[in-house]
């Protein structure tokens, strides 16, 4: 039986009239409402897990970055004993952002306002004219410190939450993790960062592109349609409805709101080559097409670093595309090189809010570290043809995002609701290794909907 939802707007609206669970539709204005909005950032930006960056980005001590979970900036530091920290960016004495740089190598963190600094833990060092105690008497140096985020490094990955006694990393991913790990922990020495992340503002609400990001696959044939009618997407303009490339795999989600889209290697292979697969092992197959920035010396490291379910997995029906709630696309694209290879392209998505009105597109590049650095080099022109600010995927995607913005603030148009009807219901495969939720077949609306029932769990609760 469902509870009375907490949430209420100031017009009378509740958490269950803006998303109707029985008719899976949601309003429009919730891409636009200002209260909604600050509701979201205590609800679900002050209590999830929150991607911030990757450990290549700070590997030395004292290396630091500056970054946003939701509307709080935060510093992320490394320490001399190589540990990472996450600590808001708000100096406690008179509210000044403590770090008024992007990224940089410090030991100690010093406010301009008033000069009180911080080590890169958040520990509070002290005031300057040490005797006079600037700092006061009432409180003690070891309350005087940054306020402290939870911290857990995955797969090189930094995340953070302010959830301090809240679910684990681990529960957070729930049983996603088993194929996130064949992503981000699959070789020995893990993901790099191919440069600093690129950022750019989208003038759209961040649950635009995110609700985006739960695997939807079905806006593939229309608004993507110029990427195959080019052959970018491996089919031509007469067999794109028939042939419907990418659209048939498994889906797969969970209740925490993450999914992914699993494809068919030699479906997906089958678009730029005729090379067979069948009566090929495992390890073959790897070899014939590896997934994105696995070269085949690195073959040997899925062996040891997943377990046999999860490596045959990669060699037939990889995850590829897919999301991490809140408001992470994760994009592992297999392309071929013109010596026969396929490179591909590794890239993640933070759409971090600005206001109800904007978001800040994050986009991360990665490869192997172990990569060569001709794959390195290739894969990075990958992502850059297709992801992010000059990607031709991402050009599509930022054209529709800030025109459905507009019509969420229309006076009629804000009262649309947003359709998840078409689904094909949670059905696993026979001999399917992995857990949670399963939609094989043609993608549809099921993991989206998840999407939405997770936000409309974490905003029905009460901080």
């Amino acid at each position: 039986m469902l509870t009375k939802p907490s949430l209420a707007l100031s017009d009378g609206a509740t958490i269950d009239d803006l998303i109707n669970l029985e008719m899976h539709e949601v309003q429009l204005r919730v891409m636009s409402d200002e209260e909604l909005y600050r509701y979201e950032m205590e609800r679900i930006f002050g209590r999830t897990w929150l991607l911030l960056g990757h450990e290549s980005e700070i590997p030395k001590a004292g290396d630091f970055i500056v970054r946003d979970m939701g509307e709080d900036n935060v510093i992320v530091a490394r320490d001399r004993e190589g540990q990472i920290h996450v600590s808001l960016n708000v100096c406690p004495h008179r509210g000044m952002r403590v770090c008024t740089a992007e990224a940089g190598n410090s030991h100690v963190h010093r406010c301009i306002y008033h000069g009180w600094a911080f080590r890169p833990n958040g520990d509070f060092i002290g005031a300057p004219i040490e005797k006079e105690q600037m700092h006061g008497a009432m409180r003690s140096k070891s309350e005087l410190g940054l306020k402290k985020a939870r911290v857990y490094v995955y797969g090189g990955l930094i995340f953070a939450t302010w959830n301090i006694e809240g679910p684990s990393f681990e529960e957070f991913l729930g049983p996603m993790k088993f194929y996130f790990d064949q992503l981000f922990c699959r070789t020995d020495s893990g993901l790099e960062l191919l440069g600093p992340p690129q950022r750019f503002m989208i003038p759209a609400n961040w649950k635009i592109a995110s609700e985006q990001s739960a695997s939807d696959g079905f806006h593939t044939l229309t608004l993507h349609r110029s990427l195959m009618e080019g052959g970018v997407m491996g089919s031509t303009p007469d067999s794109i409805y028939d042939m419907a490339p990418g659209m048939y795999g498994v889906d797969v989600s969970c209740d925490e709101g993450h999914s992914l889209r699993c494809i068919e290697a030699a479906q997906t292979f089958k678009m730029f080559s005729d090379i067979k697969f069948e009566g090929k092992s495992v390890e073959e197959r790897l070899n014939l097409l590896p997934p994105p920035g696995i070269t085949k010396d690195l073959v040997p490291q899925l062996f040891k670093n997943l377990s046999a379910e999860q490596v045959e997995m990669l060699a037939t029906i990889p995850p590829q595309v897919g999301g991490m709630f809140p408001n992470i696309l994760i994009l592992f694209i297999f392309a071929p090189r013109t010596d026969g290879g396929s490179s591909g392209a590794l890239a993640l998505h933070a759409y971090v809010p600005r206001g109800p009105n904007h978001f800040e597109f994050v986009n991360y590049i990665f490869a192997e570290k172990d990569a060569p650095e001709q794959v390195k080099r290739d894969m990075l022109q990958n992502a850059i043809q297709q992801s992010g600010t000059s990607g031709v995927i991402e050009q599509d995607d930022a054209d529709t995002w800030p025109q459905i913005m507009r019509n969420a603030r229309g006076a009629m148009s804000k009262h649309m609701t947003l359709k998840y009807q078409a689904l094909s219901g949670n059905k696993k495969p026979e001999g399917w290794p992995g857990g949670g939720y399963t939609y094989p077949g043609f993608t549809k609306d099921d993991t989206q909907w998840n999407w939405w029932l997770n936000y409309h769990r974490l905003m029905s609760r009460p901080v």
